[in-house]
């Protein structure tokens, strides 16, 4: 594989970072908001998934800031234009529901009154007023956009998995780590 079809180190990273962060703060919040959850990991879990949120944020941002000066690779020749249009839109709707979920967290979290431990700290400014109703609104814009966000993660991995497993096409290869 030419190294000009696959992506570049610093996209890969900002890839594989958010990736991890996702997948373990889905399965932290579900189990985090399980009832009858005992406090001692139901707090410990709420802690990590609110300030990992941010960090997420912080991540896409970047990640879609680089994308801006460095367009990804073309895909191969051998996809196609439905399938090129069908990965474009996913990626996009992804990026968009990631922000969103976060930024929905952060209001959430910040109107609500509660703390972000780890970057209250360092003094990470609130610029959202104390609100119970814009917290409740957030709340629900959060707890609505997890579902298509798990379903476009789950049909992105699908994908990914097509092209590894079935196609051995090269487009999984393009985001592996070490890949050239």
């Amino acid at each position: 594989m030419t190294s000009n079809l696959t992506y570049k180190p610093l996209a890969k990273a900002f890839h594989w970072l958010t990736a991890l962060l996702v997948l373990l703060t889905i399965p932290a919040a579900f189990i985090m908001l399980t009832p009858g959850i005992e406090r001692s990991l139901q707090d410990p879990l709420f802690l990590f998934h609110k300030n990992i949120g941010v960090v997420i944020f912080v991540l896409v941002a970047l990640r879609l800031a680089y994308r801006s000066v460095n367009p990804p690779p073309p895909l191969p020749a051998s996809v196609p234009a439905w399938q090129r249009h069908a990965a474009a839109i996913t990626h996009w709707l992804l990026y968009a529901l990631l922000l969103a979920m976060a930024l929905s967290g952060y209001i959430r979290v910040t109107a609500g009154g509660f703390p972000l431990e780890v970057f209250d700290r360092i003094g990470l400014p609130r610029p959202v007023p104390r609100s119970d109703s814009l917290a409740e609104t957030a709340k629900a814009i959060h707890a609505t956009l997890r579902y298509p966000l798990i379903a476009l993660i789950i049909l992105h991995i699908a994908a990914a998995l097509q092209h590894a497993i079935i196609k051995r096409d090269g487009v999984f290869q393009r985001m592996l780590p070490g890949a050239r």
